[in-house]
């Protein structure tokens, strides 16, 4: 079950923050309530998992949310107990504080209400820092070559997981925010369908993205939880976006558009170089690639710019440090090579619709094609 291994390799330090709160509370029955909603908290997320894989019912998906959003909050109480007892070791060593202050009532008690309340407030944030959809706009210059376009803007979004948890006008809040940018063309980084998601929302989603113009269309590949969603046989023609399965399209004479399949994590899939070699030197080529990987070796091919999701960056601070160490890059722009990358934190989130870092967005990408090779 996704997430459960590192769940479990984290249960010490987990049991470590309930035994630190469950000092703070003063009488017997205080202790015991806390520590049944701790013992609730904590196993909310493995159990939902294990429930929604044996049953569909409507009562098991809500169960299956619940257990999504357990996780934030018990990443932050954990967070927040060891920054609190970090804080208050470096003040006692500097004898800033002493040790009748900090056994005190009035302290314990003004420690438990930041331990339990600090946490809700940054889930908070991220509740509504996700609702808030943002353009990231950049601009860049690529060579032009015989290209018969001086400029082109790009819209440019990744990581739907449409599903259960997608609001009902979502796609057409989407739509209307990208049609306000009036792109030459509007491109998807994949994920665009999650596993839960039920079949009848589909004609929901289909409608939604059709609402969207664009002078040469819409295109895109796929991500892994597209396979998890079972990308539906029709869906994607229905919605008016092509996706590109280790292919090369012409656009107009302007540019090269190309799409990799993503083989998974570890998994074999043709180099770019093999995807592109269908395309001619004559034109500028633009790469979607759903995971940002094989920065160095898609720099020495002949693509101008690559555009790629997946990472969220994290999602959830700290976890952006991994996505960090992970990839080359996990969120913005980098120049390597002749080779301008892109990756987007996303438009939304897989599990918790909650994001302490990086933003739900737009990029919005202003090429103008330089004269010359």
């Amino acid at each position: 079950m996704y997430l459960i291994n590192d769940f479990l390799l984290t249960l010490p330090i987990i049991l470590y923050a309930m035994l630190r709160i469950r000092w703070l509370i003063r009488g017997r029955l205080g202790k015991a309530l806390f520590v049944a909603f701790y013992v609730a908290l904590v196993g909310a997320f493995p159990l939902s998992q294990g429930l929604a894989r044996r049953t569909a019912a409507s009562g098991s998906r809500t169960f299956v949310l619940i257990g999504y959003y357990t996780l934030p909050v018990l990443l932050y109480v954990v967070l927040i107990v060891l920054l609190a007892d970090l804080a208050i070791g470096l003040l006692r060593l500097t004898r800033l504080l002493s040790r009748d202050t900090v056994r005190s009532a009035g302290f314990r008690k003004a420690r438990l209400a930041f331990c339990l309340l600090a946490p809700l407030a940054v889930v908070a944030y991220g509740l509504w820092n996700f609702q808030h959809i943002r353009y990231h706009e950049f601009s860049v210059e690529i060579p032009r070559r015989t290209s018969s376009a001086e400029s082109l803007r790009i819209a440019f979004a990744a990581d739907f997981h449409l599903g259960e948890q997608t609001e009902a006008d979502f796609l057409d809040r989407f739509a209307a925010k990208v049609n306000a940018l009036k792109p030459d063309i509007v491109l998807f980084g994949g994920d665009i369908l999650e596993g839960d998601r039920r079949e009848s929302a589909l004609a929901r989603f289909e409608a939604g993205f059709r609402k969207i113009e664009s002078r040469y269309g819409v295109y895109g590949v796929l991500g892994n939880h597209d396979r998890f969603g079972g990308a539906s046989a029709g869906f994607f023609e229905k919605a008016g976006i092509r996706i590109l399965r280790d292919e090369v399209v012409k656009i107009d004479d302007a540019f090269y558009l190309a799409g990799r399949l993503d083989a998974g994590r570890g998994g074999a899939r043709k180099s770019a170089a093999a995807v592109l070699a269908a395309a001619t030197e004559d034109l500028p080529v633009i790469l979607l690639d759903h995971r940002p990987t094989d920065l160095e070796a898609v720099s020495r091919t002949r693509t101008d710019i690559q555009l790629s999701g997946h990472t969220h960056h994290g999602q959830l601070f700290p976890i952006n440090l991994i996505t960090d160490r992970e990839y080359e890059l996990s969120w913005g722009h980098l120049r390597k090579g002749a080779t301008d990358f892109y990756v987007t934190s996303g438009i939304q989130l897989w599990g918790p619709r909650v994001r302490t870092i990086g933003y739900s967005e737009i990029v919005v990408l202003n090429v103008v094609m330089r004269p010359g090779s």
